[in-house]
C-alpha cells in the first residue's frame, strides 16, 4: 500500500510512521512544512514540503497524492496563538485542499485523524460511543476547529461513493517524545524544570487537580496501530481510540503524589488570570475542553478492528512526565521546537 500522510512529523505522525516502518510492504509520502532528518523513523518516508496553508496547497498535495491508496490527514495547527486566523487557514482551509487534492488524484481512502475534542458534553452520562453528538465544547477552538473539519468531510463523504472515508477520534495523545511540545501547548518557558524533576521524583506530597476530573490518554503507538488497521481493512466511519479513563487520585499517582481536589470553578478562575498574564500556555479553552470533553467508548475499535491499547493512562502519564522532566523531544522540527517562539 502507498499510504501519504499529512503533519507526519508530528505527535501522532511520528507514532504513525515508527508503526509503519514494522510493517513490510508499505511505502510512506510524508508531508509537512519542514521536513525531519533522515532518523528513524523519518527517514522510511519519502518527504514532500508543503504548507497547507498556501493558495497552492491542493494543487502541490495533487501531486504529492498521486498514486497513494489512502490519505491520512493529520496536519493541525494548535500552537496557542492571540490571532486565529492562521489556525484557520491550516485546519479548516488546508483540510478543504486535503480532500479537494485527494478526489483530484483518485485517492481510494481517505482517514482524518479527529479529536474526542468534537463531542459535546456528556454531564450524568456515561462514556459515549461514536453516535454522540458532535457540537464541540463552547469556548475551545481546537474543538470548534474539529467539529467544522468533521462537518466537511460529511459533506465529502456524502460527495463521493467511490472513495471510502474514516475518521479516527483520539484521546489526548501521549509519548515521550512529545514532552516538549507539551510544555509549549500547555505549559510554558517559565514553569522551573526542577519543579517538572521534583514531580517526576514523587517529591511533591500532593497534587491539586480540578475536583471531578476524569482523563483518558492514548499512547502514539497504540493510536498508530489503530491507524494502521483502519488503512489495512479500508475501514469507514468513525472510531473511538482511547485507553482506561483515570480519576484525580490516578492522576496524582502518577506523579506519586495524593490528589488535592480543587473545585473546578475556582481552577477556571485562575486558568483565565493566568492566561491574561501569559505564564502558562493553557487557556481557558483548553481547560473548558479537558473538564467538559466526555469520555468515550472504544467498543466499535474492538469489534470491527481487533484494537486495543497496551498502555494505560497511567502508563502514558509516567512517560510524558518523565518526558517533562528530561526536556525530551523527537528529532521532527516540529516536536523539538523550543518552548517559546524565537524573540520571546
Amino acid at each position: 500500500m502507498r499510504i501519504a500522510i499529512t503533519g507526519a512529523s508530528g505527535n501522532v505522525g511520528t507514532g504513525l510512521l515508527r508503526r509503519l516502518a514494522a510493517t513490510p510492504g508499505h511505502s510512506v509520502v510524508g508531508i509537512c512544512r519542514r521536513p525531519p532528518p533522515p532518523e528513524p523513523p523519518y527517514d522510511t518516508a519519502r518527504w514532500v514540503a508543503a504548507d497547507l496553508a498556501a493558495p497552492d496547497a491542493a494543487a502541490v498535495l495533487t501531486e504529492a497524492f498521486r498514486g497513494a491508496d489512502a490519505v491520512v490527514h493529520l496536519a493541525w495547527a494548535i500552537r496557542p496563538a492571540p490571532d486565529q486566523q492562521p489556525h484557520d487557514q491550516v485546519n479548516i482551509g488546508g483540510t478543504r485542499a486535503v480532500l479537494e487534492a485527494a478526489r483530484s488524484a483518485d485517492v481510494g481512502h481517505v482517514v482524518l485523524g479527529s479529536s474526542i475534542g468534537v463531542y459535546s458534553p456528556a454531564p450524568g452520562s456515561g462514556p459515549v460511543d461514536e453516535q454522540w453528538p458532535r457540537s464541540g465544547i463552547a469556548g475551545s477552538v481546537y474543538s470548534d476547529h474539529k467539529v467544522a473539519v468533521e462537518a466537511a468531510l460529511d459533506r465529502f463523504d456524502a460527495a463521493h461513493d467511490d472513495i471510502a472515508v474514516a475518521r479516527v477520534r483520539p484521546a489526548l495523545v501521549a509519548q515521550r517524545g512529545a514532552a516538549r511540545e507539551f510544555v509549549r501547548l500547555f505549559l510554558g518557558p517559565f514553569l522551573p524544570r526542577p519543579l517538572l524533576r521534583a514531580v517526576h521524583r514523587g517529591r511533591l506530597p500532593v497534587l491539586p487537580l480540578p475536583a471531578g476530573l476524569r482523563l483518558q490518554l492514548v499512547h502514539a503507538d497504540d493510536l498508530a496501530d489503530a491507524f494502521v488497521r483502519v488503512l489495512e481493512r479500508r475501514a469507514t466511519g468513525a472510531f473511538n481510540i482511547a485507553a482506561d479513563a483515570v480519576d484525580t487520585a490516578g492522576l496524582a499517582r502518577i506523579a506519586g503524589a495524593r490528589a488535592l481536589p480543587v473545585p473546578a470553578a475556582v481552577v477556571a478562575a485562575a486558568v483565565a488570570v493566568l492566561d491574561r498574564t501569559r505564564l502558562v500556555r493553557i487557556t481557558p479553552g483548553w481547560f473548558a475542553l479537558m473538564t467538559q470533553k466526555p469520555l468515550v467508548r472504544t467498543d466499535r475499535a474492538r469489534e470491527e478492528l481487533g484494537w486495543t491499547w497496551s498502555l494505560s493512562t497511567q502508563d502514558c502519564g509516567r512517560e510524558v512526565l518523565a518526558g517533562l522532566a528530561a526536556d525530551a523531544a523527537a528529532p521532527s522540527p516540529v516536536l523539538r521546537q523550543p518552548p517559546h517562539p524565537p524573540g520571546r
